[in-house]
């Protein structure tokens, strides 16, 4: 894998934000902060139109910090929000949604989804912060996790406020449906898994591939089980790997974090392994500890830090990619849950 965003990695390992540069004559990339994490900002891809206006790929975390940062990388290319024809939205997390409501009320612009996605953004229960919030505890509680710590990790409903408002999408993309960007081949590639919509763009003219958070040079996206997600993510994760990879290599790889880079199909090919490693370890974990629930088996897994500093956000991440794993390992016939209320795994029979 060659590294193309060099500027784009020495920033990161200077712990710093991005330049906005410009890749072509009609295309930019803009780093949207975000205020905490590791993930540090998103790069939205600003798109020039023939005739006038922009187009936008992700719009980055809805914040005052952000829209000054998309409203400044806007004007540094001598454009504004005002100019943004329509955008594109690779999925539903707040860093890629976020701000997408704050650009169409300042310039008209659309909002396209994929449909999954954009049914999960509208559903009732995510826009009611208190339902949203009794969901994702029911569904931790479903992983074995106790009622009073599901309800400390997942926190009070006035924090989940702001992703209750996130913009509706105006127009929905479907797989292989070309966007409505006059001067550009934008193809929709439908690669669920870290969402159930997740949309990748493969521009035909110039061989780009827009990867959103499905493929990423250094780091797994995390796919994880949701109490609205789908079933097997793990299992739609990896065929949409290889569906991308199967694509062909494009001219370069522009995702939604960290730097841009050449050689989609050994960075797939990676991903695939991390995740085929990542089993075999929970696998090991299940017979270890028969008749354990996903919140438990959790603990015996290698993360990036001692368990026990695990907590809110993280547990959650971790838990429910477990889960995902779990689901994964059973449709391959190699663990069998206990079919109860509260799941328990032991290891298959063979």
């Amino acid at each position: 894998m060659d590294i193309t965003g060099t500027a784009q990695h020495e920033a990161w390992r200077a712990r710093a934000l991005p330049p906005v540069e410009r890749l072509r004559e009609d295309l930019w990339s803009v780093p949207v902060p975000i205020p905490h994490g590791g993930l540090r900002y998103v790069t939205a891809y600003v798109l020039a139109l023939p005739g006038g206006g922009l187009g936008l790929i992700d719009t980055g975390w809805d914040s005052d910090e952000g829209w000054t940062a998309l409203s400044d990388g806007l004007a540094a290319l001598g454009g504004s929000v005002s100019d943004v024809r329509g955008v594109l939205v690779t999925h539903l997390h707040f860093d890629h949604l976020g701000l997408a409501g704050r650009v169409r009320e300042a310039s008209g612009a659309w909002v396209a989804m994929h449909p999954a996605d954009a049914g999960i953004v509208a559903s009732p229960v995510h826009r009611d912060p208190a339902a949203s919030v009794a969901a994702e505890v029911a569904f931790l509680v479903s992983l074995g996790a106790d009622p009073d710590e599901a309800t400390a990790d997942v926190g009070p409903p006035e924090h989940h406020a702001p992703f209750s408002r996130m913009a509706l999408a105006d127009r929905l993309l479907e797989d292989g449906d070309v966007a409505d960007l006059p001067g550009w081949r934008l193809r929709a590639v439908h690669t669920p898994g870290h969402t159930p919509g997740h949309l990748c763009f493969a521009e035909e003219r110039t061989g780009l591939l827009f990867s959103g958070d499905h493929v990423l040079p250094r780091i797994s996206p995390n796919i994880s089980t949701m109490h609205n997600g789908l079933a097997d993510p793990l299992r739609a994760y990896l065929a949409s790997l290889a569906a991308v990879a199967g694509r062909g290599e494009p001219t370069e790889v522009l995702p939604a974090h960290e730097w841009r880079f050449r050689g989609l199909a050994s960075r797939t090919d990676e991903l695939a392994a991390h995740h085929e490693h990542r089993l075999a370890e929970l696998l090991t974990a299940v017979r270890g500890h028969p008749g354990s629930t996903p919140w438990e088996l959790a603990a015996h897994l290698t993360w990036s830090r001692p368990w026990d500093q695990y907590e809110r956000r993280m547990r959650i991440f971790a838990v429910t990619e477990t889960d995902a794993h779990l689901r994964l390992l059973a449709s391959r016939g190699l663990v069998v849950g206990s079919g109860s209320t509260v799941p328990t795994w032991t290891a298959a029979v063979r």
